[in-house]
This record gives structure tokens, sequence and C-alpha cells, in this order.
């Protein structure tokens, strides 16, 4: 290892240690930790001390960042359940269906005007890098009791899943760009081995995958520990698969641990020497300690991942600061995000503070992150201008929403119950089904 490559090692280490040892103490502020990691990656980069520099060696930042979407993918999507989707008007399917294709289509239209220099397939490219939300950034958004859990569940389901269905578009995007790699291969090829192949290879192993382990379970051949270690293969796995057959790993690995989660709830109870065991027992709590490990393991790679991000990424940006970016950032955490959320809840029969709260909660995260990376690595040919815009909107989101979470949770927290004690069938006082409780995957256990 180089003298430059132990230092990097150190710098990460160091800052690492440096957070846990005040982990329980900055939980408890409005601090968050990829406040901490984005900022302190700021720092130790190039635009401040200089320690940690992998500008000339992207290889280790991009298989870290690309790990941890991965996981992060696998586990939301082994969690989601049908009625998730179907509770309370239909509130995720509405913001998926409609509002994510709306939101890529405004920020594509409103780049126009704003960067200039950049093409029409360029503009799209960051309209979905900036689409999908990750809900971890605004953790008291959707994890205090004071917000119904309708809301909550929704937020939450949401941010879960439109990073997978982003996907698509930007792949089918990078394929329209002349001048990269997947140009190459047309957006023909690009439709059939990145999103048909990819997809095909993520159901068989998730589905594979969760019928082997029920055998060794029903048959006492697997520990829980060991039990955790097998999701992340299967994880890690399906993403590698699709890989190396020049496919999209992040849709295999997304598809892959849709195929688990449903394998694991609803394949028929195993006989063992004529004894019918059913593996369906106490399913919600097995179902989540069985993912722990790889829920932990993405959660700790996605939190280094901002680190990287504060380093790589967001100092270089902070240096090419002009109005229009600055503007672009503004206009993506609000108008690209609020009014396709308005539009897709309407006639949803929610209050105004609720489309507000539900269109404000949109963070950009670790699924921004690793697009720009890997259109740094296509060499889009406007990379620099579209890394700029996405580098700082990512930043600028990872302040406003981890500084507002809080506030904003109480001021609708009071706000519901006071609507709540005026009109009793309020929309928003929805139950919401113990089965659709879905966890938030991620950063959960660092934050």
């Amino acid at each position: 290892m180089s003298g430059g490559s132990a230092w990097t090692g150190v710098a990460v280490a160091a800052v690492t240690a440096g957070y846990a040892l005040f982990s329980r103490r900055l939980a408890s502020t409005a601090v968050s930790a990829p406040m901490v990691f984005s900022g302190l990656g700021v720092l130790i980069g190039p635009v401040g001390l200089d320690v940690l520099d992998l500008r000339h060696d992207a290889g280790p930042v991009l298989t870290l960042v690309e790990a941890a979407l991965a996981l992060v993918l696998f586990t939301n999507a082994m969690t989601v359940r049908r009625q998730d989707l179907r509770t309370g008007g239909f509130l995720p399917l509405r913001l998926l269906a409609i509002g994510l294709p709306l939101s890529i289509g405004v920020g594509w239209l409103l780049a126009w005007p704003l960067l200039p220099g950049l093409t029409m397939w360029e503009f799209a490219l960051l309209g979905a890098i900036l689409a999908p939300t990750d809900a971890a950034l605004g953790k008291t958004a959707v994890s205090s009791p004071r917000v119904p859990a309708l809301v909550r569940r929704g937020i939450n389901v949401e941010s879960g899943l439109n990073d997978g269905l982003a996907l698509p578009f930007f792949l089918l995007f990078l394929a329209a760009l002349p001048g990269t790699a997947t140009a190459e291969e047309g957006v023909d090829g690009v439709f059939w081995r990145a999103l048909a192949l990819s997809t095909a290879l993520g159901l068989a192993v998730g589905w594979v995958g969760a019928w082997l382990l029920l055998r060794s379970r029903a048959r006492g051949w697997v520990t829980r520990e060991w039990r955790e270690v097998y999701v992340l293969a299967v994880a890690l796995g399906s993403y590698n698969l699709a890989v190396a057959t020049d496919g999209s790993g992040f849709i295999s690995a997304w598809v892959a641990g849709f195929a688990f989660g449903v394998a694991l709830r609803r394949q028929e109870p195993v006989t063992v020497s004529g004894k019918r065991t059913d593996e369906r027992t106490d399913e919600r709590t097995d179902e989540r300690t069985t993912a722990d490990l790889a829920d932990y393991v993405g959660g700790l790679l996605a939190t280094l991942s901002f680190l990287i991000f504060g380093a790589v990424l967001l100092g270089p940006a902070l240096e090419q600061l002009d109005w229009r970016i600055v503007t672009y950032a503004v206009l993506s955490l609000t108008v690209v995000r609020m009014v396709p959320v308005a539009i897709s809840l309407a006639g949803s029969g929610f209050r105004l503070p609720t489309v507000a709260y539900i269109g404000w909660f949109g963070p950009r995260g670790l699924a921004s992150i690793t697009f720009g990376l890997l259109a740094v690595e296509e060499s889009v040919p406007g990379i620099d201008l579209l890394g700029t815009a996405m580098s700082v909107t990512v930043g600028l989101s990872i302040l406003v929403h981890g500084m507002s979470a809080a506030v904003l949770a109480n001021r609708y927290g009071g706000w519901y119950e006071a609507a709540t004690a005026a009109t009793p069938d309020l929309r928003e006082a929805t139950g919401v089904p113990e089965a659709a409780e879905h966890r938030q995957p991620g950063h959960r256990r660092l934050r």
C-alpha cells in the first residue's frame, strides 16, 4: 500500500471513529450523520487539508458507493409489501407512478434555461439523477410519532422504491447520450441487457435464494448468524451476477430484494420427516432479523459514502458555485419535488399541510451520488457542469432537510393533532395495518 493510500485509510478511520464516540450525543441534535460525514469530507478533501484525495484512483470510491446502494436497494425492496402501496388512498403508488416521472420531467425542463452548455439528453440525465429521494437524510420526518403513521409510511416506502424505479430512466438517457460508453450499446441493447436480463437474473437469484434458505432452516442446517450472512451474500451476488453479464447490478439487486422478500412470505410451508413446518410463523420479526446484517453493512457503507461525497464531489463543486447552479439546486428541492407531489396527490383527500410536508421531505442522497459517479465513469461530455449541479443540490439537501426534519415534524404533528380533534374522519388518520410497517433501511443504526 502506498503512503498516500495509507493516509487516506487513516483519515477515513479517524472520521468514523470520531463520529462513533459522539454518536449518542449527536443523535439528540439536529446534526445528522450525512451532515457530519459530508462536512468532514470537505475538510479533509482536496479543497481542505488534502488528506483524502481519490480523484486519481476512482475505482475504490465507486466500488464502495455501488456496494452501499446495492445493499440499500435490496433491503428496501425486501421489506416492501403490497399493503404498503395500497394503504391510505394509494399514497406511495401515486408518488411513484405519477410523482417520480413528473419530477424527472420538471427537473429536465428547469435545467434548460439555467444550465446552458448541456445538451437535451444531459438535462434529462440530470433530472433522473436528482429524482430519487433518501428519507434517511430527514430521519425525524419518518420516525416522529407525532406524524401520522400513514404519512410516515408513505414517505418511507416511496424513498425505498423510487431509486430503483429511476434507474431505467437513468440508463436509457445515458444510452441516448453520444460519446458515452453506454451509447455504444444503444438504447435497444441497454433495454434488453440492462433492463430485461437484469430483471430476470434478479428474480431468479432472489426467488431461488429464498427457497434454499427456507429449506435449510426447516432442516435446522443454518444458524441465525449465518442466515444474516446468507442474505448479504444473496444481495451482493445478485448485483455482481448482473454486472458480470454486462447488465445493471442495481436493477438486479432491487428486483432480487423484491423476489427474496415475497418468496419468504409466500412459499408454502415445507414438510420435513412427514411433519409440516410453517416457515411464516412470526414472519415480520423473522424477516427483520434476517436482513439485519445486510441492512447494517449497507448503512455503514452509505454513511462512509457521504464522506467520499464531501471530499471528491462536494468540495470541488463549492469552488464552482454561481447563481445559476444555486438557483437550480433550490428549485430542485422545491419546485421539482413539490409540484409533482401536489399533482400526484390531487383528489386524494389529503389536506394542504400534508401535501406540503410530503413535498418538502424529498431529500436527495445516496442514489443521486451513485448515479453522479456513474455518469463520471461514463465520461458524459458535460459532466463538469452536471456534476457540480448534482453535488450542490445533494449538499444543500443534506443540510436543509437534516436541520428542518425535527422542527417541521413537530409543527406538522401539532397541526395533525388539532385537525383530528376537529375532524375525526380526517384522511391522514387512516390506520396503517401492522403488516405494512416498513423499517427505515440504511443509516438507521448510525444516526
